[in-house]
Formats: C-alpha cells, structure tokens, sequence
C-alpha cells in the first residue's frame, strides 16, 4: 500500500519533455465534451462520453480490419488471428458499454434529447465503414454523407473494397478450392446472395480440418465476430427500447424496430449455413 511519498525515481522535471497527457492528446480529448443543453444536464456528460468512446473503439475496429484484411491478401492467415480475438475483445467492451448508458432514465434523457436536433448514431460514418468492411454492403448509406464529401468519399472507398470475407474466399480460391467465378471478382458495392456453392466450400474445410486447419481457424474467428457484432446490435437495441421506448430515432429512423430487423443479420451467412451440413454423412467422418 502506498505511504503517499513520491516514489525515488519517479521523473519530475518533465519541462519541454513527452508527458503522459501530451502523448494522449488529453487537453484535445478531454475538452472535446461539449454539453449543448442549457443549463447544462447533467445527464449530458454521460450521453456524450458514451458515444466519443464508442467512436474511439470503432475506430480500433476499423485499423484491426484493416490489417486482417491486408494479411488475408498476402496469404498469411495465422498473423490475424490475434487480431480477430482482439475485434471480438473490442466488440464485448462496446457491448458492455450500453449497460452504462441503461443507467440513463426516460425522465432524464427526454431533459435533453431535444438539443440533439437531427444528430443520431444513425450518421456514425465510422459504423457504416465497419459493416462496409464486413460485407453489408449499403450504396443508399452514402446519401446520409452528401453533407460531408470527405467523409462521403472516404465511405465510398470502403463500399467499393472486397470485405474481409471477400478476401477470405479469394484465399480459398488461391488455394485451389472451387470457389465460384462470380463470388471472385464483382461489383464490391453490393452485398452479395448467400450461395449454396460457397457453403460447399466451407463444408470442404469443415470436413478435414487437418487438412486446412488456418482456414478452419480463421472461419471460427469470422463466427466469434459476426456474433458478438450482433449481440452488440442487440444491447444497442434493448438500451433504446429501454430509454425511449418505440418513438422514431433523432436521425429519422423507426427506432427500436429500425434497430430489431438488423439484429439478426448475418456479415458471413455461409458460414452459418454450413453448420447445418455438419455431421451428415460423410462430413467430418
């Protein structure tokens, strides 16, 4: 327990040298909390650091897919599997955040919630980059940007670059599995069907995984983070249906049932449907 005297070797003419803070960029982050309500709520603080946080993971996110992604590309599956874990570790600390902003009682954020204008989540260029860069794709997305051209082409650049699966199968494919022509090279901007022969491709995998054990890895790390995406939508959801019930979002959205019908949508489908193959005959005998 500390006697509370400055450790010996502690450094304390810090004049003119890297300090804690100015690495952090803390004068620039902490002062980046600007409540608009007047007198300010208090509630305010908690709302605007919920999202600024938010944003500061997912803007992890995006460097992490960036990397599995470049990984993928240069036939070095193993490197992002570390990263894959740590999108998941990352996808369970922004889940876990909603439990923060469920403190926040209708009563409270109906004080507020009217400074917000049209300004909504919904706008997140960060979150669309992110489902971009996992595959739901989304060309109509990029009208919410129309305001903001360096963001809107920013966006654009990720809607029309092969997701991580993308990558993924063309791995497959480089590999010598029968991956289809049409699922191979495609307009990147649209989200492409489930397709029963890429699930055969993935039975392949899944049937040997000796044979094919960083590709059999690397799609149970695609699952852990498809899930965890989705039960992050979930929380979002449950923390909205909690604070405001069911009136239409800030952005314009329907809200919470805006939210429900995207809970359940899927980045990697194959590689869900794949698991009804397992354990038919002749798979993984």
């Amino acid at each position: 327990m500390s006697d509370g005297h400055l450790e010996s070797g502690a450094y304390t003419d810090l004049e003119g040298k890297l300090t804690y803070g100015g690495y952090l960029c803390l004068d620039t982050l902490l002062s980046a909390q600007k409540p608009l309500s007047s007198p300010p709520h208090h509630d305010e603080m908690l709302f605007i650091i919920q999202h600024q946080t938010s944003e500061l993971w997912m803007k992890l996110v995006i460097h992490e897919l960036r990397a599995t992604m470049r990984w993928i590309r240069e036939d070095h599956l193993q490197p992002s599997f570390k990263v894959l874990a740590r999108l998941k570790n990352i996808l369970w600390q922004l889940f876990n955040q909603w439990s923060v902003l469920a403190t926040l009682t209708p009563t409270e954020y109906a004080q507020f919630r009217g400074v917000l204008g049209p300004a909504s989540g919904f706008q997140s260029a960060q979150y669309r980059a992110i489902e971009f860069l996992l595959g739901a794709k989304s060309p109509g997305m990029l009208k919410v940007f129309e305001y903001d051209k360096r963001t809107r082409d920013w966006l654009e650049a990720a809607l029309r670059t092969p997701s991580v699966y993308d990558e993924f199968l063309r791995h497959l494919a480089r590999r010598g599995l029968p991956v289809p022509a049409e699922v191979l090279e495609r307009d990147w901007s649209q989200r492409r069907a489930p397709d029963e022969r890429v699930v055969d491709v993935l039975k392949t995998v899944y049937s040997d995984p000796h044979a094919h054990w960083d590709a059999y890895e690397m799609a149970e790390k695609l699952v852990d983070v498809d899930e965890q995406f989705q039960l992050w939508r979930y929380r979002h959801m449950k923390t909205v249906e909690r604070i405001i019930g069911y009136k239409r979002g800030t952005g314009g959205t329907a809200g919470v049932s805006y939210l429900k019908r995207i809970v359940d949508e899927s980045f990697f489908p194959e590689l869900l449907m794949v698991r009804t193959e397992i354990g038919d005959a002749g798979i993984g005998a």
